[in-house]
């Protein structure tokens, strides 16, 4: 879920900074040319105030206008000396009243030109355009000279560009350079946030998947997270603890009725031996009667140990799986001469894993008897053990029928049984005995088709106690920490 909730808040942040920062960084270039320019108006309008003064000779004696114009143009000199910026003070007709540097004239077209003609119009020029740093030019400011109500001239000057573009792109940089560094801490702390608000989703993740594979003890620490989160982990616990106490009942339930029934059970087989001693030998009532009630009694006893297998303590340790495997199929060898069926093992000498050796050596004989009731005479059983990655794999393949792909769905359900195989001995529940020892420590039982014909049951053991999720003796299970 991190991986979607945070770029989108990446993205909003980034919108977000750039949505300020392009209207910051135009406020600020706007604001760097505006100083420029209100100083080029102050100077125009200083030289216009001297250019007032200047006047041919039908306004005043000779020498006297002789002397303000040098005045004027040893000011302008010395202006455009010191700041490099061109200025001038122009007739109507464009002659030049005193210009620097020497030899400089109105623009004939640009925003020169266009200053020029405002300010002949007895105003002061509009503001250029906006400098950007990748954009030469000039700044051109223009005011009028009044002279008795008329403009008689007009200052214009022209400013470079280089230095306010300098500013400009140094303002752009400490800009971004800000926005970046705000950027990486919105991302840091997005990282927090999302963080904050998962870390309770997962939590409950890790909880619920430990119920699911029989960690029923485990809960969720309702510590951190938003309010609702912390409101979700409270309801979880509270359903954690009502699935648990309602599978002890059935747990108990079924433990108890076992229990029960075996005592009647027995004293009605018994009844059953004594009764057939008056009847001929042979009999078939009484032959089928003593069967089903065997049956009825291997049902129960397997119910009994699914029971006990459900809350059954998982004792961990690190044990020899090949040592087990071997020692299991040497057991199960006479069976398998029995039964004409080759029974073979291949293998490491020793490896360690961790498991419960008496659930380990229970489950497998489980899946050998069942590998051996439906192979057929003269095929074989083959036990492998590999070592692969973090886990120890123990697979037993049989040469038997197999099962169908709808049937391999259901193996290990309590009491399922092939509608193919309903003539084999068996009460439907070794291989969810199995299934439950196993999952007690940790370990897995899946099961797959095996070329060209017949079942692959797969053991699977961690090697380092990394399934070690059960939450019983030898584990760490239970509260689940946000």
């Amino acid at each position: 879920m991190r991986t979607r909730l945070l770029p989108l808040l990446i993205v909003l942040m980034a919108g977000v900074l750039l949505a300020l920062g392009f209207p910051l960084g135009a406020g600020i270039a706007a604001v760097q040319q505006q100083r420029v320019v209100v100083d080029r108006i102050d100077d125009t309008a200083r030289f216009a105030a001297l250019a007032q003064f200047v006047t041919t000779r039908q306004f005043g004696p000779a020498g006297e206008a002789d002397e303000r114009l040098t005045t004027l143009r040893s000011e302008l000199a010395r202006y455009e000396d010191l700041y490099d910026i061109r200025v001038g003070v122009f007739y109507r007709d464009g002659r030049a009243m005193a210009v620097a540097p020497a030899g400089w004239s109105v623009p004939p077209e640009g925003e020169g030109r266009q200053a020029f003609q405002e300010a002949l119009a007895g105003r002061r020029s509009h503001d250029p355009g906006q400098v950007l740093p990748w954009r030469g030019g000039r700044l051109a400011v223009a005011s009028p000279v009044i002279r008795d109500g008329d403009v008689v001239a007009v200052v214009v000057t022209e400013s470079p560009t280089g230095k306010l573009r300098s500013r400009i792109l140094h303002s752009w940089l400490l800009l971004a350079a800000g926005e970046t560094a705000a950027m990486l801490l919105a991302v840091g702390a997005a990282f927090r946030l999302t963080g904050w608000v998962l870390r309770p989703v997962r939590t409950l993740d890790v909880a619920a998947h430990g119920i699911a594979t029989g960690a029923l003890n485990s809960r969720v620490a309702v510590s951190s997270g938003p309010p609702e989160l912390r409101r979700l982990a409270r309801s979880f616990n509270e359903m954690a603890d009502n699935v648990e106490e309602v599978l002890e009942q059935q747990r108990a339930f079924v433990a108890d009725a076992s229990h029960q029934l075996r005592n009647p059970l027995a004293a009605l087989l018994l009844r059953i031996e004594l009764l057939a001693l008056d009847l001929p030998d042979g009999h078939e009532e009484i032959a089928s009667v003593r069967t089903e009630g065997k049956r009825l009694a291997r049902v129960l006893d397997d119910l009994l140990d699914l029971a006990l297998a459900e809350h059954a303590e998982s004792d961990l340790q690190l044990t020899d799986i090949a040592e087990i495997v071997t020692d299991r199929v040497g057991s199960w060898s006479p069976v398998a001469d029995r039964e004409q069926v080759t029974l073979t093992y291949s293998g490491p000498v020793a490896v360690t894993g961790w498991a419960d050796p008496i659930a380990l050596s229970s489950a497998l004989d489980a899946v050998v008897d069942n590998a051996l009731k439906f192979t057929p005479a003269h095929a074989r059983v083959e036990v492998t053990v590999e070592v692969g990655g973090d886990s120890i794999c123990i697979t037993v393949a049989d040469g038997g029928p197999g099962l169908t792909e709808d049937e391999l769905n259901r193996i290990g359900d309590r009491f399922w049984r092939s509608n193919r195989h309903q003539n084999v001995s068996g009460s439907g529940l070794g291989l969810s005995i199995s299934r439950a020892l196993l999952a007690a420590g940790g370990a897995t039982l899946s099961y797959a088709p095996n070329e060209p014909n017949g079942l692959r049951a797969t053991i699977a053991v961690p090697r380092d106690g990394a399934g070690d999720t059960g939450g019983r003796k030898g584990q760490p299970g239970g509260r689940v920490r946000a």
